[in-house]
């Protein structure tokens, strides 16, 4: 059987599908027995409300007993102002001494006999006491807090050296982390991943910390080769380093993270660079999310291709189900993400539904591109809190996907910003609800052709038009958005009033 201990990368990543299934069989017994029902609070009671011992779950398949997960879990409730902790693994010395077989109290055993109790309560503090924090950025009703163990940070390292890797890049990389500095995984994987591989970060914490010029006066003198932030707050700097003719010809590979990359944005981005001098750049989304305390990436391509991101098989299982019965789906077929962890301590989801829906699913066959046999999920993903139920009638709702609306105005060439409002018709709260895009285009752009692209594109793709397209020059719809005052661009405003 394959070691509990990890599979160097090179070749778990080269591995046949077949040894990396028993891989993860393996993992999930150990880490279900040894790990999620001893000291989880909140697993513990579920697997016993569902009749489920945790020695039933012996592979992947048996996943299917548990029932799912969900944001709504990790909420505050009446009962329990603080139901987050439940989610954070505990262990106490009765807990390890019932839970653990002896190969894993023997090295704990041998620590007390060498070097005394408190020795052995240090170990234990290393893979479990919390550190360090994230919190969710909102999509649920309120922010809740991500805890990692020492054990936790090692594993973000790894996980960083990955993404470094697929991506081509090498420790020699100068690199510009352009992210919002906040408590959200993104700025924090990319921090990691320099202390992991050695590389130059400079982290300028965006454009609310240094402004865009205070990040482009730094990314020339530091002559980066790799860029990352997010999608919308790197067009911005890179089309001001375009109209400001600046040399940013030293950069290499760009990386784009925290929300979904616009079918067209990948060519519009190496169009700006190539007017700064850099050509032939690779550019990368990643896909991440606070409770997975992870990030995974797409390879290159000549043509920045959607390429999928590549997953980590030793450390998490991805399902896809049906959205609406919770059901598996088979590979390759739309549904919703379901993440369970293999080696997570502090804060631990199981079986836990993101909220992402995917179009093309999750993949098996070797990646095209690059040859790597790891699964990978498709590049099409939407938030489930990206849905908005519309009153266009008074007697019926549509359900519009905000997030089609961002890809499609994003795909746009004319489009240089923009952002969605949901209204009420007159400001009346008892009138049906009105979608409006307020938009800046290219200064050769005419207007009326710009708003009827921007229609028969949403009746297309959503089946919903806008009721009102309204125009505003880039400076004013920059402010608007709060490019370079708020920690994330104000892309959808539902002005309608609360019930």
């Amino acid at each position: 059987m394959t070691s509990w201990q990890q599979i160097p990368w090179q070749r778990l990543q080269r591995m046949p599908r077949t040894e990396q299934s028993a891989l993860q069989d393996h993992l999930l017994r150990r880490y279900v027995q040894e790990y999620l029902y001893p000291f989880s609070p909140f697993y513990r009671a579920l697997f016993d409300a569902a009749g489920v011992r945790p020695e039933q779950i012996r592979s992947v398949d048996d996943l299917r007993r548990l029932p799912l997960s969900q944001k709504a879990d990790l909420l505050p409730t009446a009962q329990e102002a603080q139901q987050f902790k439940k989610f954070i693994l505990q262990p106490d010395p009765a807990s390890l001494r019932a839970a653990w077989p002896l190969r894993k109290k023997l090295p704990l055993l041998w620590t007390k006999w060498r070097h005394g109790v408190a020795a052995v309560k240090q170990r234990v503090r290393a893979e479990f006491a919390p550190c360090f924090m994230t919190f969710t950025t909102g999509r649920s009703a309120e922010p809740v807090p991500f805890f990692y163990s020492p054990h936790d940070i090692a594993n973000l390292h790894e996980t960083g050296a990955r993404i470094v890797d697929v991506t081509g890049m090498n420790s020699e990389f100068r690199v510009a982390n352009v992210f919002p500095y906040a408590p959200h995984l993104a700025f924090w994987q990319v921090f990691f991943a320099g202390q992991a591989t050695g590389m130059m970060v400079l982290s300028t914490g965006g454009g609310k910390v240094m402004g865009s010029s205070g990040d482009l006066r730094a990314i020339t003198r530091l002559r980066a080769e790799t860029l990352l932030g997010v999608p919308g707050y790197v067009y911005h700097l890179l089309r001001k380093a375009a109209a400001e003719r600046l040399d940013l010809s030293t950069l290499r590979v760009v990386v784009l993270g925290a929300e979904r990359v616009a079918p067209g944005l990948k060519q519009r981005l190496a169009q700006l660079l190539a007017e700064c001098g850099a050509h032939d750049v690779r550019i990368f989304g990643t896909y991440g999310f606070t409770e997975a305390r992870m990030a995974f990436v797409e390879c290159p391509t000549p043509d920045n291709a959607y390429t999928g991101y590549h997953l980590y098989p030793d450390h998490a299982i991805f399902e896809v189900v049906d959205p609406k019965t919770g059901e598996n789906v088979p590979d390759g077929a739309d549904g919703e993400l379901v993440f369970t962890p293999l080696r997570a301590r502090g804060s631990t989801v199981f079986r836990y539904r993101t909220g992402d829906m995917v179009r093309g699913g999750l993949q098996w066959d070797p990646c095209p591109h690059c040859g790597r046999t790891v699964p990978r999920i498709s590049s099409d993903l939407t938030r489930e809190s990206s849905l908005k139920d519309l009153q266009l009638l008074k007697v019926k709702g549509t359900l519009v996907n905000l997030e089609d609306c961002a890809m499609l105005l994003g795909g746009l060439p004319e489009v240089e910003e923009w952002q969605i409002e949901l209204r009420k018709k007159d400001g009346d709260p008892l009138e049906v609800d009105e979608l409006v895009v307020h938009l800046a285009v290219k200064p050769e752009c005419d207007h009326l052709y710009a708003a009827e692209r921007v229609r028969d594109a949403f009746k297309s793709r959503i089946e919903v038009a806008p009721n009102h397209v309204e125009f505003l020059d880039l400076e004013s719809m920059l402010r608007k958005i709060g490019m370079e005052t708020e920690m994330k661009e104000k892309r959808f405003v539902d002005a309608r009033p609360k019930a």
